[in-house]
């Protein structure tokens, strides 16, 4: 099986036999053999098979041993999988309904499609959030880029329209959405100038184009780029030609409007997980429900999550 037919039809047989989900697991963590997670050695593992519980069963969890340290090792260590209890053929379920879900996929859903506690679902489902994030070592945004801010929370009784202040009950967000279709989105401690532009130097090429609205704390930032081009909401002006913030717009919307309708309700501490997981959505809506899936197991690795950091 490869990622461009991995879909629920296809994934079926690995969801009602735990030790196909183990080989499914494998080949795609591991598509050119064992390789160990203590000392990264490729060569010469060992099969050590599978133990019996102590019940007497043969257990599917696939041991190997590297040839190199001589520690063993299993296809989980490292990820975003070790030390779950959970068996792995319902982690594959959680993971592609949460690739699937374009409003996202709250915990109470999970725990009654799997069959878990709640707890247990949203503790799964911050881990595969977590497999979700940006690649530390991805690449600068370039070409046209549009960028904006939004803020994330309840509304707040007499509480009027515009940019809440700083001491707000809401969280703001900039992301920065690239018209080849990238989304990257982090939370905002205050809506500075500055803290704008540190934003914008880390994530985008100086010889891009920069698309936002009239917001001045855009204007000191927009001249470290190629271009600065604005629209001025304030007058009833959206689009100009190609001068737009319509895309980044876009996203915004589909962004709160699943937060509200799917989460309800989600806390400053947890937001960065949640807008990880909606820019992952975002930048990869163009492939198959069953390539996501594909590319969530390979991002798994080096993204262990434990009970207590969350």
């Amino acid at each position: 099986m490869d990622n461009s037919t991995l879909n629920l039809a296809e994934l079926a047989k690995h969801l009602t036999d735990e030790h196909a989900a183990w080989e499914l697991i494998e080949s795609i963590r591991w598509p050119e053999g064992p390789t160990c997670p203590h000392c990264g050695w490729e060569d010469g593992a060992y099969y050590l098979g599978n133990r019996k519980t102590r019940k007497g069963e043969v257990s599917p969890r696939r041991l190997w041993k590297c040839s190199h340290c001589r520690k063993q090792y299993s296809a989980l260590i490292g990820t975003i999988f070790e030390r779950s209890h959970i068996p792995l053929s319902k982690w594959l379920l959680g993971i592609h309904l949460m690739s699937a879900g374009k409003n996202g996929v709250s915990a109470h859903e999970l725990s009654r499609q799997l069959g878990i506690t709640v707890k247990s679902a949203w503790f799964m489902s911050h881990r595969i959030r977590e497999a979700m994030k940006l690649d530390p070592l991805a690449g600068m945004l370039s070409g046209t880029i549009e960028a904006d801010e939004t803020y994330i929370g309840g509304k707040r009784r007499g509480s009027g329209r515009g940019r809440p202040g700083t001491a707000s009950h809401k969280t703001a967000v900039s992301t920065l959405v690239s018209r080849d279709g990238e989304a990257r989105s982090q939370v905002m401690e205050r809506v500075t100038g500055d803290d704008l532009g540190k934003v914008l130097s880390s994530n985008v090429t100086p010889d891009s184009t920069l698309m936002t609205d009239e917001f001045s704390a855009y204007r000191k930032p927009g001249q470290m780029f190629a271009g600065h081009e604005t629209v001025n909401h304030a007058h009833g002006e959206y689009a100009r030609g190609r001068v737009t913030t319509n895309t980044v717009e876009g996203y915004f919307s589909q962004l709160k409007r699943s937060i509200d309708g799917t989460h309800h309700h989600v806390t400053r501490h947890h937001l960065p997980r949640y807008l990880a997981n909606f820019d992952y959505l975002y930048s990869t809506r163009k492939l198959t429900d069953g390539e996501r899936t594909w590319r969530t197991i390979r991002q798994a690795g080096g993204r262990r999550l434990k009970y207590d950091t969350l």
